[in-house]
């Protein structure tokens, strides 16, 4: 997104007071030091909802407060910054953490007080978040949000959620979108979407989880009375990909593995889609991500078949074959390996599908909230 004759690069991170921004990793005040762990943006665009973001600023304030209590001598903290577009520049308008420079690891759409067909089309805002994007950012979206979002293009061929009412204008005005509004959230690595006009508490306490840790995030959301996300208490980590290593060859692979569920990742095509000679894409890759191309598959396959342990009823053969792997066998050695759990019992303890009452997480989340 740019003005005529303007480069993109001066009007992506402009501060309303028209200067540019920068920074480190410590931002030290009169009295505090801290490591910023990640900027947050949040999109303040036509008729959004502004309770959602001045709620997330708040959510990620008290998170960055809880962390500072943990007794760090550099304690983590989130920052979190406001834009919006004005006129061909898309403009900070507030921040939590001045610094030199913006460095924006997430970028959130927040739900709309209008319906969508009353939503204004949004190409500048949709161009400068695909490219935060190509940067390494992940986007996110709460309830409508998600109609900014799919302007960027990004959610083609992707599961995603939003407001169950808008379900069949986004598949309309989106059709390339395989639209799920039976989930609250859906966090598929580099984009996250979450569905109804208060979800943004679980996307906020999904990236704190993320960010700073499952005990923050739980005492976060014991301190606003809320929920913690479906996937708050495992005992088992998730697959969070690198996505800010600025090699922009491998994260454009790693866009395109996860977009296609990875099902096919071998390394001559790997290799051909980075435009790289087989020996400097396996070098690079792994350089970027900490892990082989197999490797970084596998990930992203058995993150697909969690979400299908937990979410329906199919039997792991069926899941085995839709994540890509044709010998259930190897898939129940592999999914083991990595989480630890047997298929079939990583269902009977995190499914929220069938099951014994009250078995699957909500029900001991929800617990989790009572007081002892």
């Amino acid at each position: 997104m740019k003005a005529a004759g303007a480069p993109l690069s001066k009007m992506m991170y402009k501060d309303q007071g028209g200067g540019t921004r920068g920074g480190s990793d410590t931002v030290q005040g009169e009295t505090d030091r801290v490591h910023i762990v990640a900027e947050i943006g949040l999109v303040l665009y036509p008729d959004c909802q502004l309770s959602a973001i001045y709620g997330l600023t708040d959510l990620f304030r008290i998170a960055s407060d809880i962390a500072a209590s943990s007794g760090a001598s550099i304690p983590p903290a989130i920052r979190v910054s406001h834009w919006r577009q004005e006129g061909d520049a898309i403009v900070c308008t507030h921040d939590s953490a001045p610094r030199p420079r913006h460095a924006l690891s997430h970028v959130i759409t927040p739900p709309s007080i209008v319906l969508p067909d009353r939503m204004q089309p949004m190409p500048h805002l949709a161009d400068w978040m695909a490219t935060l994007h190509r940067g390494g950012a992940t986007l996110c979206s709460v309830c409508a949000g998600a109609f900014v979002l799919a302007e960027t293009g990004l959610l083609q061929g992707r599961e995603a959620t939003t407001h169950w009412a808008f379900a069949e204008t986004l598949a309309s005005r989106f059709p390339a979108v395989r639209v799920d509004v039976d989930r609250m959230l859906i966090d598929d690595g580099d984009i996250i979407t979450a569905g109804g006009i208060l979800a943004w508490t679980d996307l906020g306490l999904t990236l704190v989880e993320r960010l700073l840790g499952p005990s923050v995030m739980l005492d976060t959301a014991r301190f606003l009375l809320v929920d913690p996300p479906g996937r708050a208490q495992r005992p088992y980590g998730q697959f969070v990909p690198r996505l800010d290593h600025g090699d922009a060859a491998i994260l454009a692979v790693q866009h395109w593995l996860q977009a296609t569920g990875a099902k096919e990742h071998g390394v001559p095509m790997l290799a051909a889609r980075a435009r790289l000679e087989e020996r400097t894409f396996l070098r690079r890759f792994k350089n970027a991500t900490g892990l082989r191309p197999t490797e970084y598959a596998q990930q992203i396959r058995v993150a697909k078949a969690r979400e299908a342990l937990e979410r329906t009823r199919k039997p792991v053969e069926q899941i085995a074959w839709q994540v890509g792997y044709g010998d259930p066998s190897t898939f129940r050695k592999l999914f083991q390996r990595v989480t630890g759990l047997a298929p079939n019992e990583y269902r009977r303890r995190f499914g929220v599908v069938g099951g014994a009452e009250g078995s699957g997480p909500a029900q001991r989340l929800d617990s989790a909230l009572l007081p002892a």
